[in-house]
């Protein structure tokens, strides 16, 4: 029998910009990654512009105002 391999990659990765839009405002990253995916047949250079700026807005975001709860769920100690 296969034993299967616990996912080992980062859910903090800095690629994760559509599982971070999903996660701030409660839908579903996959309805981003489709439209991305569409929107990157017709112009690649604007879309990959705009992802690349759309991720350091998030990991800007990310980084100066943290989720609380994700904190706690990592051990940290949370203020408030």
């Amino acid at each position: 029998m296969h034993a299967s391999q616990p996912n080992t990659a980062p859910k903090d990765d800095i690629f994760g910009v559509c599982a971070a839009l999903g996660r701030d405002f409660g839908f579903n990253p996959l309805f981003l990654r489709i439209t991305l995916g569409v929107l990157l047949l017709w112009n690649p250079v604007v879309v990959l512009s705009a992802y690349a700026v759309t991720g350091l807005v998030v990991a800007f975001t990310h980084w100066v105002a943290p989720d609380p709860r994700r904190a706690s769920k990592r051990g940290e100690l949370v203020a408030g």
